[in-house]
């Protein structure tokens, strides 16, 4: 029998820990088991990659200089656009006070060190099996637009819809955290990067060139500006 990795696509890990030794050792027993790794030495460093990679677990260090683990955890889990994203905490507080603390905190599950690769493997291979990362290829469907992100296609009752790589990256933003306000500031974090410097008149431009794209049969009114406060993408009418 073939193993999960043969048949599924490669997951990306983010592995976050300030000491070089343990990120290279864990790195190669992640890459050996067929995952794409990347790496993060701090808090700062971690958090700009989840925004712009994407990554579909991340294994994350307690205890580091400046920002620790467990700050940088509960920030995540507080913003709704990184909330679901699986952590795995490494460290070396085994105490039952500390593992509570991590889990309560939103944690996905905890290691504490020393453990052996095998173990980690294993519990990365549970982590993504139980929040079901795969189901994020299925196709989106609303009110006639299809939005099928194995295929990269886009189509409104049937006709093929054009879009660039940036009209692209938003309506995917926009069909996968549907009927809430967001900030152009947040868009750009979360559509171009949080590394990427843009003014914010950047959205703007590409909400236009979006809804131009997708205005087929009233598709472009989903696309909905909120004075004051930023986008949202909703089938229902509202006094904006």
């Amino acid at each position: 029998m073939k193993d999960d990795l043969d048949i599924m696509p490669k997951h990306t890990i983010l592995l976050v820990d300030d000491e070089a030794a343990i990120r290279t050792m864990l790195c190669g027993s992640l890459e050996t088991a067929g995952y794409n790794v990347l790496q993060a030495e701090n808090a700062q460093q971690a958090h700009a990659m989840i925004i712009d990679r994407g990554p579909d677990l991340v294994l994350l260090d307690w205890m580091m200089p400046g920002t620790s683990g467990l700050e940088l955890l509960r920030r995540l889990k507080r913003d709704e656009l990184t909330a679901k994203l699986p952590i795995i905490m490494l460290t070396a507080k085994a105490e039952e006070d500390s593992k509570i603390s991590g889990l309560d905190s939103g944690a996905d599950d905890y290691i504490p060190k020393p453990f052996s690769p095998r173990e980690l493997i294993a519990r990365v291979k549970a982590v993504l099996r139980r929040i079901g990362r795969e189901e994020l290829a299925e196709p989106i469907a609303v009110d006639g637009l299809l939005f099928d992100p194995i295929g990269h296609r886009v189509s409104i009752s049937g006709q093929a819809i054009n879009l660039g790589p940036t009209e692209y990256r938003l309506l995917q933003f926009f069909l996968t955290h549907q009927e809430r306000v967001y900030s152009r500031d947040q868009i750009l974090d979360y559509v171009w990067g949080g590394n990427v410097y843009l003014d914010e008149r950047t959205v703007d431009v590409h909400i236009r060139r979006l809804r131009k794209a997708i205005s087929v049969a009233g598709h472009e009114n989903y696309v909905q500006t909120v004075r004051g406060a930023g986008y949202r993408f909703s089938t229902q009418l509202h006094n904006v």
